[in-house]
């Protein structure tokens, strides 16, 4: 019997010794990965945008001037467009009340709940 206990012992022994060799292994594996190596000098990347470079020039460039007067231009136009739009009915007439047409006219037996304005109509 006491040949067996110790066979026993030694395989547990080579079992747990086993166990704690492959994660020593592996966790030697995971903190090289983080690390350069002379194989792999650059592990990390740096992911930023690359520094433009302004190309200094003698002539003086009005450049921020013409694009402020067509940013005004567009802006003009915008509200030009916003008030034909606002002189249509859908937006001028009260019944429309959000639709783009406006609802019919129901009698009040067959109304139906409009999910639109919350009325019935």
């Amino acid at each position: 019997m006491l040949p067996y206990i110790c066979a026993m012992g030694r395989s547990w022994l080579a079992l747990v010794f086993f166990l704690l060799v492959v994660c020593g292994i592996s966790n030697a594996q995971k903190s090289q990965s983080k690390n350069p190596t002379s194989v792999d000098p650059s592990a990390t990347k740096v992911y930023a945008p690359k520094a433009s470079k302004k190309k200094k020039s003698g002539a003086t460039t009005y450049d921020a001037r013409d694009k402020y007067y067509d940013r005004m231009e567009m802006n003009s136009k915008k509200r030009r467009k916003n008030e034909n739009m606002e002189s249509t009915p859908q937006y001028s007439n009260f019944q429309y009340f959000g639709h783009k047409k406006p609802p019919k006219r129901r009698p009040p037996e067959k109304m139906k709940y409009c999910k639109i304005c919350g009325i019935r109509h």
